[in-house]
Parts: C-alpha cells; structure tokens; sequence
C-alpha cells in the first residue's frame, strides 16, 4: 500500500512544510482540490519543484472540459489527475487519452456514483479508482470510510476519507493499493511522527495479509 498525502485548507508553503516532513513516509503527494482553487496551478508547480521525486497528484475533480483541465495539470507536474466518476463517460475517455498522450494516469473518483456508473466505469482498467466518502457527509454525519469495500483486485484502488490508523488495521479482505490520508498527518502536531506510525501501520497489515490462513 502507498501513502498518498492529501493536502487541503492550507497555504501553498504550509503545504510544502508538511510534506517535507513526512516525505520519507509517502509516496504520493496529493496536491488538493482547495489549493488548486485558492492558488491555481501554481500550487501544482511549486510541489512538483518542491519534491521532484514524488508522484504529484491533482485532485482537480473535473467534471467537463477535461482535455483542457487534465492538460493544465500535466503541463504545470502532475502525474496522476482526477475526475469524478459521475461525469459522462465521454469526459472520462476524454481523460484517459490526455493522460495516455502525456504518459500519466488518471483516478476516476467514485463519489456519490451508482452502481450502474461504476459497473460502467471499470472497464477503464487503465484508470485508478478511488472509493470516497466525501467531507461534507463525513462532517454532517461523522460517516468515515472504514475500508471496507470489496475491492476487484485486477484494478487499481484508492480508499479516501477520515483514514487513520484505526481504520487501517481493521481492514478486511483485498487491501487498497493507495490509502489517502490528509488530516491525520496534516492536523498532527507532529506530522513526521504521525506519518512513520502510518507507514509502520501500513508495513504490519501488509505483512499480516501475506502470512498463510
């Protein structure tokens, strides 16, 4: 499982700060979709230049218009983009060829979709998928993702959504090849501190799955 660092309601150079200090522990850095809004693209490129070693990710949550937004994330760094599953199929083909043409990737997000949209959505086997819950519903409702979904282990998955260590460990059956975690890391006084537990979380739950039933 990688670690994929969200990063949202932060100023460009907070954000650097604290991916600088968990930057032995993530794989991903999540460039998120409030930066994007606040700062514009150039919250992609600062992070990009910032850490040219990490996969970089915008979470530019397109809807439409998609050769014209996934290009703008590509040609400001990042490597992975994202759409929302919601959107037509003809947006999410339209994604998935910018991303081929620039030879990124693109992370279909799965909030709030049916499962008709999904069953029509995982053909896209080039595509990762992320299973959401979003904010809103995890503030009004106190609903988190407890990882509990049956993951198609032939696709790529992502798990977002209040994760912390808790939920980690209690993961059952296929485990997530990315987990998106942002205020448990963000929020910690001690971002390095909480990261490397993450990442040792993570190390024994992965150990545990491989061992014989």
């Amino acid at each position: 499982m990688k670690i994929q660092l969200a990063l949202d309601r932060l100023s460009i150079d907070e954000a650097i700060k604290i991916a600088g200090q968990a930057e032995q522990y993530i794989d991903i850095i999540e460039v998120g979709t409030s930066l994007i809004k606040e700062f514009g693209v150039i919250s992609i490129s600062r992070l990009k230049e910032a850490f040219p070693d990490k996969l970089i990710l915008a979470d530019m949550k397109t809807i439409d218009n998609a050769l014209y937004e996934f290009n703008l994330c590509f040609e400001a760094g990042a490597d992975i983009a994202t759409v929302m599953g919601v959107s037509p199929l003809q947006t999410i083909e339209t994604c998935l060829e910018a991303s081929a043409k620039h030879q990124k990737k693109t992370m279909i997000d799965l909030l709030n979709t049916t499962a008709e949209q999904k069953a029509a959505l995982f053909p896209y086997t080039e595509a990762i998928f992320c299973d959401h819950v979003s904010k809103d519903v995890q503030e009004k409702s106190g609903l988190k993702n407890t990882a509990s979904a049956a993951f198609d282990p032939t696709l790529e998955w992502a798990i977002a959504g209040g994760i912390t260590g808790e939920s980690i460990q209690n993961m059952a059956g296929p485990l997530p090849d990315i987990v998106i975690i942002g205020s448990a890391i963000t929020k910690s006084t001690q971002p390095e501190k909480a990261a490397e537990a993450l990442r040792e979380i993570i190390e024994r739950k992965k150990a545990k799955s491989n061992e014989p039933a």
